[in-house]
């Protein structure tokens, strides 16, 4: 299986021998074709790789029709001011910076962070500094925007940071990510993994990166307002926080529109935080993801089911359809 990102001193050092015998199978060949056309695309020069990009989201847009769906929803609880037309636009917006965001994956996993310095602006870097210096340990709190596996190999360059991640059914993908990331980041920690995540908070003092903005269910979650709209959000944020009584800075991410690049803010720290109420301190980090997204809306990663679980009583705001979209979890 001669793919390129495999040969002798390919791209961050990659070769056949890191990988597991078992995902060399025929049967994962698509998955690795997959990973080998995003490798390809890294040898392009980065206006190239931006149009490629929005091929992509272009063919998204029309083949996912599901997932189009889901974002039009989204879109429609969370911006009921547009018009029809307007949001129509933004579902469009929306769909093609997802497949950018393709791209961009791809430069994390195989271009030096290094290569890319030129392109970053990065504001509010001393605020998570004095919050190390506290010497509580970092949450560092994130969402779901296209650009998140990019910006992550950027911050690397800046701030020490544990990634939370979620594992992917996929076994070629799992190992795609996890192999990749591990080139910027020390540890990476399985969300499922609380026990690490307190020793990197309370035993090390360290930073942890994760995103608090999906639907993870009612078990673990509260309700409470995101765009207005009663959402299911995980709790263990206040929890992490109070078990060390470390600080919590949010971190975004943009692609900038005229193309010249990256820029990354680092808000101070959440103040007053935790309260002591569920609701009341999901809601102040609702309220501070929300006023991120609104920057630059279609870069958020409205093609998932953000509500999904639903109050007692209430039905799904989903059609019950089986799923057919062109999918890939990053």
């Amino acid at each position: 299986m001669p793919f390129p990102f495999f040969q002798p001193g390919s791209i961050r050092q990659m070769s056949m021998q890191t990988v597991p015998r078992d995902l060399l199978h025929p049967k994962h060949w698509p998955a690795w074709s997959f990973l080998a056309l995003l490798w390809l695309f890294t040898r392009l020069p980065y206006s190239a790789l931006i149009k490629v990009g929005k091929g992509l989201g272009l063919l998204f847009y029309y083949l996912a029709r599901d997932r189009r769906r889901v974002t039009e929803i989204n879109l429609r609880l969370c911006f009921p001011e547009l018009s029809e037309q307007a949001r129509a636009a933004l579902v469009k917006k929306t769909i093609i910076s997802n497949g950018i965001g393709f791209v961009e994956t791809a430069m994390a996993w195989w271009i030096a962070p290094e290569k890319l310095k030129h392109m970053i602006t990065l504001e509010g870097l001393e605020h998570w500094q004095n919050a190390v210096a506290q010497g509580r340990g970092v949450i560092l709190l994130g969402a779901h925007f296209t650009t998140l596996d990019l910006a992550g190999s950027l911050l690397s360059l800046y701030v020490d940071v544990d990634p939370m991640y979620r594992k992917t059914k996929n076994p070629v993908f799992e190992w795609a990510i996890k192999t990749n990331r591990e080139k910027h980041f020390k540890h990476l920690i399985e969300r499922s993994d609380i026990r690490r995540v307190l020793q990197t908070l309370k035993k090390e003092g360290r930073t942890i990166w994760y995103a608090a903005d999906q639907n993870y269910g009612a078990k673990y979650s509260v309700f409470a307002p995101f765009f207005g709209v009663e959402a299911s959000t995980i709790k263990a944020t206040a929890r992490f926080a109070k078990l060390n009584n470390s600080p919590v800075v949010f971190f975004s991410h943009f692609r900038n529109e005229d193309g010249s690049g990256y820029t990354l803010r680092i808000s101070p720290p959440v103040e007053n935080y935790p309260t002591g109420d569920d609701r009341r301190d999901v809601m102040l980090l609702n309220a501070l993801i929300e006023a991120e997204i609104r920057k630059q809306p279609d870069q958020y990663m409205w093609v998932h089911r953000r509500f999904k679980t639903r109050p007692a009583g209430e039905a799904s705001v989903y059609p019950k359809k089986k799923e057919t979209s062109l999918k890939l979890s990053l």
